[in-house]
């Protein structure tokens, strides 16, 4: 296995780094997982322009109450006389008035946001709107919302007058905004589990999951119709659709549905387990969040500042140096221009460079020199460092192949082709990686196809899967930081500009910090929601994971993450377009304090903020995947210049980050050229210590076999014609009898079996003089018109 640096070289690189900069960004605390903390992801469904509808909610609610109970609240009353006025609202709810329907929904909103004004701290607020949520899912509320939806996309007086307005703004979708934020919250609401759940609901929480996991709504999974109105947004159709509640209702359904990054995890394994394969070498979410975050590459100033340090060290360095002192100090920078280094070297011994360095345990033999000086670290530093590497070696077959041949013909004289049977010589590991690529092999044939949530809307997906993919890249394009407003471009503010625009200073900050936080979000939700579809249908089949990825990178998917993260990714990380006091449920329990311009410009006061680093992540992961083991799609982030954006990201010290980064550089290193991989050995050492190894992979030199010209036309066709074949054979079964194809071969028509009739032999020779020898046949004629 080409492991090419030694596990001590890059453990003395790592100290060596520790002292390099003093202007380093500090480590990031941050901890990767399905979501944010609840209330943060209640808080992201509102816009601070519908803080006031928070008021309308609580009246439209209390003064249908009090007509219906007298002197008490909602929370003293028993669960049979909540559970009478939920049925009363839902018969309400079937009103022709739609400004009496739009009262009925907004009572129905204040119960599941927890009846706050009855409530004295956040945790009460989330108590009664876990209570209420349930209770509204158990009086069958949902699904009257969903009826509603649906009535609401097809209303086309509503869709022309958005259409035919110069500006729309947060009243040309009050109903959408009022009903998806409901079903938002039962959805989050009910996906989360706590310790404290009753029996009862948790049989409520599994039947949702299958409810909105199976085609109950008009033959398709209710993910299919919150697609279906992103794509109707960006068509132009619907332009007052409130985008950012469709997708993060769209995200959170289907990760409730389908499960989160712990149960694909346990999918895994129990898939592992069904087909008799060794258990997984690690947990992959455990590995990543015990790794530590690396120093960031130097930035230009740094190096020229260590040059000149190294060249005034050097003119004042004694002919004799101790070899401690080069260990602790470490004056040369091994990272600076390689052409200026080896001109600095010329008639000097390597004896001082890091790659001759002599291992300490030898040194008291080599060099005798006095009682060194105290350290300036402490001596279990070193210790500190990783023992190991993180991850386990993996293999493929084409590695095990490329190794079988290249031995055969170093010891042999002659190759076997692609025979992997033969392993005579061979070390125990490569014995254990090829018994398992046996045990993973296929049958070809037919296939048992398990209705899976994920198998469901793959299914009801495919016939417009582009168009999906599209319309979440135009958004997640529109909502992008980098992107420039252009006057054809989708209007994705439509529900977070108020119908009066500000006119003091404290309200246009207060809305440039709404909609930066709007955008947020949208890259935030669409950047999980293709994460988590990407792995499912991974896991689920790989060629359908495959038809998804095709269609993200036509789409030029690839440039317009490097676009993204082509910024200044630690401002973006950094971001504080958060108002704390205007966040839910904080702004309805509390006293509002007075807005000042210095305090919306102080922000708060994390180091970070969540969902930006959460998308980043995501966005990175999500490039890995539509690149690995793609050689076009690896030559396109070298077509790109991506290398130099990613190591701009390097600079954000966070482990799990960081990691996707180094994945991306290391594919496309061995095309980066020499010279690139000299000036950039600390980025090198990273790779090496933090990214998983592989049989025979020459990342590190160049020397693969995969450097080849690059066809990325052919390789896409070729692998279209496989996902063709996949589509076909799994789901054209019952297709139409009239346009099936017709066997043309003349040896495979005489040669199939036809089911005659058992009195067939009696009459056969009448039948032969009748139909064939008694007919005349114009051979002249044929031939004609064969011409």
């Amino acid at each position: 296995m080409c492991l090419h640096f030694p596990l001590q070289f890059c453990q003395d690189f790592n100290v060596v780094f520790c002292f390099q900069s003093s202007m380093e960004s500090p480590n990031l605390e941050f901890e990767y997982g399905d979501t944010d903390s609840l209330t943060a992801e209640l808080s992201e469904i509102y816009s601070y322009t519908e803080e006031p509808e928070f008021a309308l909610n609580r009246d439209y609610f209390e003064e249908d109450f009090r007509s219906h109970v007298r002197g008490r609240r909602w929370i003293e009353l028993g669960q049979e006389q909540q559970r009478a006025y939920v049925m009363r609202l839902l018969d309400a709810l079937e009103v022709t008035d739609r400004d009496k329907r739009l009262k009925v929904a907004r009572a129905i909103l204040y119960l599941a946001q927890g009846v706050f004004d009855e409530c004295d701290t956040d945790t009460d607020v989330i108590h009664w709107s876990r209570h209420n949520v349930f209770l509204l899912y158990d009086m069958g509320v949902f699904t009257a919302l969903l009826e509603l939806l649906s009535m609401e996309m097809d209303n086309n007086q509503a869709c022309s007058s958005a259409v035919r307005k110069p500006a729309i703004s947060l009243a040309d979708s009050t109903e959408l905004r009022v009903l998806l934020s409901i079903m938002y919250l039962m959805v989050e609401t009910i996906r989360l589990q706590t310790e404290d759940d009753r029996p009862e609901w948790r049989t409520a929480r599994e039947a949702f999951k299958t409810e909105l996991g199976s085609p109950l709504y008009n033959g398709e999974p209710f993910s299919l119709l919150l697609f279906t109105m992103v794509t109707k947004f960006c068509s132009m159709n619907a332009p007052h659709f409130p985008m950012k509640k469709v997708l993060l209702l769209l995200w959170k359904t289907i990760l409730f549905t389908m499960g989160g990054f712990e149960e694909l995890q346990e999918m895994k394994v129990r898939g592992r387990e069904r087909l008799s394969l060794p258990p997984l070498p690690e947990d992959s979410i455990k590995v990543i969040r015990s790794m530590r975050a690396a120093s960031p590459p130097a930035s230009a100033m740094e190096l020229i500042e260590q040059q000149q340090q190294a060249k005034r060290g050097r003119r004042s360095r004694r002919p004799l140096v101790k070899q401690d002192s080069l260990d602790t100090y470490n004056e040369r920078d091994p990272f600076k221009n390689d052409d200026a280094r080896d001109e600095e070297e010329d008639g000097e011994e390597a004896d001082s460079g890091i790659e001759g360095e002599v291992d300490p345990l030898d040194r008291d033999v080599i060099i005798q020199p006095p009682p060194p000086p105290p350290p300036l670290r402490p001596p279990t530093e070193r210790a500190s460092l990783p023992k190991g590497l993180p991850w386990a070696p993996k293999v493929r077959e084409k590695d095990i192949e490329h190794f079988l041949e290249t031995s055969r013909n170093k010891f042999i004289g002659f190759t076997l082709g692609n025979d992997t049977e033969t392993l005579v010589g061979l070390p125990r590991p490569i014995h254990e990686s090829v018994k398992t690529l046996k045990q993973m092999t296929r049958d070809s044939g037919e296939e048992d196809v398990d209705e899976t949530p994920t198998e469901i809307l793959y299914l009801g997906m495919l016939p417009n899967l582009s168009q999906y993919v599209i319309a979440l890249l135009k958004l997640l394009l529109a909502a992008a930081p980098t992107s420039k407003a252009k006057t054809d471009s989708i209007n994705i503010l439509a529900d977070v500009l108020p119908e009066e625009m500000p006119i003091t200073v404290l309200q246009s900050m207060k809305l440039g910090i709404d909609v930066n936080r709007h955008k947020e979000i949208i890259v935030k939700a669409i950047s999980a929601l293709l994460l988590l579809l990407l792995k499912h249908l991974k896991l689920n089949h790989i060629y359908q994971f495959e038809i998804v990825s095709q269609h993200l990178v036509f789409a030029n998917c690839i440039p317009l993450i490097l676009k993204f993260f082509n910024q200044n990714i630690m401002s973006y990380i950094s971001a504080k377009n958060s108002i704390c006091v205007l966040d839910f449920p904080h702004c309805v329990v509390h006293e509002m304090p007075e807005l000042t311009a210095e305090s919306l410009e102080a922000g708060d006061s994390n180091q970070f903020c969540w969902r930006n680093l959460f998308s980043c992540i995501n966005l990175l992961r999500i490039l890995n995947k539509l690149t690995k083991w793609k050689h076009s799609r690896t030559m396109m982030l070298v077509v790109f210049k991506s290398a130099p954006i990613l190591k701009r990201a390097l600079k954000v010290k966070q482990a799990m980050m960081q990691l996707y980064v180094l994945k991306l550089l290391k594919i496309q290193t061995k095309y980066l050229g020499r010279q690139w991989r000299k000036s950039n050995m600390k980025t090198m050492s990273a790779i090496y210590q933090k990214v998983r190894h592989r049989l025979n992979d020459d990342w590190a030199y160049g020397n693969d076999i995969d450097a080849r010209p690059w066809d990325f036309q052919a390789e896409e066709c070729a692998l279209r014609e496989s996902i063709e074949k996949f589509n076909s054979r799994r789901y054209d079964k019952n297709q139409n009898g009239e346009f099936a194809p017709v066997d043309n071969c003349l040896q495979s028509v005489l040669g199939q079996r036809v089911e005659l009739p058992e009195d067939f032999h009696y009459s056969y020779e009448m039948w032969l003089e009748r139909e064939v020898f008694s007919q005349p046949i114009q051979w002249e004629g044929l031939l004609q018109q064969a011409q």
